[in-house]
């Protein structure tokens, strides 16, 4: 089983095949640059008895703590934590976080530190959100390995909701940034005051040649 932990970090979420989970991320941006965003997201106690199973027993596939996000938020100048909350059922651990972030730099910053795969920018009156969920899949990744994570997050779902003071638009592209048609499967609201992309997690995985959203508004 793969022992990367979940970094809190939206595009890495898939990237790093911590995909025995679904996610989701509500985005708002208020004029000012400021805003919120709200995450849940849950694993499978399945996946993490599989993890037991692989002599890994220390380390979580997804760390759970309310600790780790305020260690992760305190490295990011303009993001504060707002609430944490985790609730178990039998089949998953479930975390919700609220944070409010003072800037769109540290909104980015949060999503993905290394500002590869996601990025903020304005051009006059235009401002434009782009976020790389995951890129082309690697050619030497174990087949075996993507068929047990396909397997575990199967019931499992990944989407981005976002808003802001004005109407919006939301495109989805490739790995490299390049628009393309929404997959079939996937739900979407495009244009409007909220726009959103869902579609299961197993889903994305299929995605060979990655897959992104870019927001403007």
């Amino acid at each position: 089983m793969i022992k990367n932990r979940f970094l809190f970090l939206l595009p890495l979420f898939l990237l790093g095949f911590n995909s025995c989970a679904g996610i989701s991320a509500d985005i708002q941006i208020r004029k000012d640059g400021s805003g919120k965003i709200v995450l849940e997201y849950r694993f499978s106690r399945m996946a993490e008895a599989i993890g037991k199973l692989d002599g890994n027993e220390k380390w979580h596939i997804i760390p759970a703590g309310r600790a780790d996000m305020e260690r992760t938020v305190a490295r990011i100048d303009g993001m504060k934590l707002v609430s944490f909350s985790t609730k178990e059922n039998k089949n998953d651990i479930i975390n919700k976080v609220k944070l409010e972030f003072s800037n769109t730099q540290a909104l980015v910053k949060f999503l993905d530190p290394s500002g590869k795969r996601a990025y903020f920018s304005r051009e006059g009156s235009s401002n434009k959100l782009a976020i790389i969920f995951n890129e082309s899949v690697p050619a030497e990744t174990d087949p075996q390995l993507l068929d047990l994570v396909r397997s575990v997050s199967e019931p499992y779902r990944c989407g981005v909701s976002f808003s802001a003071w004005k109407n919006s638009e939301m495109s989805v592209t490739n790995g490299a940034g390049g628009i393309i048609s929404a997959p079939k499967e996937a739900r979407v609201v495009t244009t409007g005051k909220k726009v959103s992309f869902s579609a299961g997690t197993a889903d994305l995985l299929e995605k060979k040649d990655g897959l992104g959203l870019i927001f403007t508004w």
